[in-house]
């Protein structure tokens, strides 16, 4: 069936499975999972399936190719129709289009393709290959301390996923043995197709696009050039990285088929709780208890950060609960570094000896005002 012909009579939307509206997140991601499902390396059998769904993502995951697309459906039904003068029909051609734009949309069409026969003085005949599946990306957890959290490390994780395959290094071949040109399409992965007007490609049925066809295959892998296995792979985690961050390691994922490039790695963080210290963002905090003399008189007391002590200065009436703020002592990152927030707590003693009781007392009796005037509710009609 001639390429363009698949354009009137191939529903793109329907072999992927997503709508006409669909984004190009959603049609990324339909066909990666149908290619997952179809691929023939791992699924002898499913080779024409599989063309299809590569046909499909082809030109609808190019926004020029699927606007073009969209617009040739519109403008010409699906061959085969039937009825008279109809495309397909009796006395009609396999495709209509309206006349008035024919220039703009095959020129543009010509323009991308490239034109093939006597029609297309100007175009120049080009040849794209079909876009291999790229790797899937690959999920994992990496459990810190608070304090290398902040610092910032690098380590290793351990994530159990495909990997170039350890006997053939990735080649599919067997030890020994390398995968040769494919006769067919030369090496370049697609063959390409005149007709009349347009010159079209598509990836070669011969090497399914990969340029290369492996005659001997690997006895590890069978050909695929992946196999499923842990492995380490080192991350650098930057200073400040907060709970439930996830850090990106590009191309460590699977690797991709087709010459297409490998999926990513993405590590999600888990920090563990401090001791002493908790954190709001860029910011450390801290509570500090305090007596009440303290809060009531003032004070100047010392308290804790990461890389030492500072002193902090109360003043006289602070209330439990105050929040002071010790600049440029919290988190570190590369552009700036958040706070140290204190709040004071005041403590009340369970036990009192009788020198404190005594004092307590001599205070109560000599305090005039309470605290708790301002909470007198009037009685209705008084």
């Amino acid at each position: 069936m001639a390429p363009q012909r698949e354009w009137f009579e191939k529903d793109y939307y329907k072999v992927l499975g997503v709508p006409q509206s669909a984004t190009e997140a959603d049609i990324r991601r339909a066909y990666r999972k149908l290619a997952k499902e179809n691929h023939p390396d791992a699924n002898p059998g499913k080779e024409e399936r599989f063309k299809e769904i590569s046909a499909a993502y082809d030109v609808l995951s190019e926004p020029s190719k699927r606007k073009d697309y969209d617009e040739i459906r519109r403008l010409g039904p699906m061959a085969g129709n039937g009825g008279a003068g109809a495309p397909g029909g009796p006395g009609g051609s396999p495709f209509t289009v309206r006349t008035d734009n024919l220039g703009d949309l095959f020129g543009d069409l010509l323009g991308r393709f490239g034109a093939g026969g006597a029609g297309g003085a100007g175009g120049r005949p080009r040849t794209t290959a079909s876009p291999g599946q790229r790797g899937d990306d690959v999920e994992a957890e990496l459990h810190l301390s608070f304090l290398d959290a902040l610092n910032g490390v690098t380590t290793s994780v351990n994530v159990t996923s495909e990997a170039p395959c350890s006997t053939c290094h990735g080649s599919g071949a067997a030890p020994g043995t390398t995968p040769v040109v494919c006769s067919r399409c030369g090496g370049r992965g697609v063959t390409s197709e005149n007709q009349g007007l347009f010159s079209f490609s598509r990836a070669c049925p011969q090497c399914a696009g990969r340029g290369m066809v492996v005659e001997t295959p690997c006895p590890t892998c069978r050909g695929g050039g992946v196999e499923t296995r842990p492995r380490q792979v080192k991350v650098r985690i930057p200073a400040g990285v907060d709970d439930g961050q996830r850090i990106r390691v590009k191309g460590r994922g699977t690797p991709g088929r087709s010459g297409a490039p490998a999926g990513d790695l993405w590590v999600t963080v888990r920090v563990a709780p401090h001791d002493m210290f908790g954190r709001k963002g860029r910011h450390l905090t801290l509570a500090v208890p305090i007596t009440f003399a303290e809060a009531a008189l003032g004070a100047q007391i010392t308290v804790p950060t990461l890389d030492g002590t500072v002193v902090l200065r109360v003043p006289p009436g602070t209330r439990s609960g105050r929040t002071f703020r010790v600049k440029g002592r919290g988190v570190v990152d590369d552009k700036s570094a958040g706070d140290l927030l204190v709040t004071v707590e005041v403590a009340v003693p369970t036990k009192l000896s009788p020198a404190q009781r005594e004092a307590i007392e001599a205070l109560a009796t000599a305090s005039t005002d309470s605290p708790r005037t301002h909470l007198h509710i009037e009685k209705p009609g008084v």
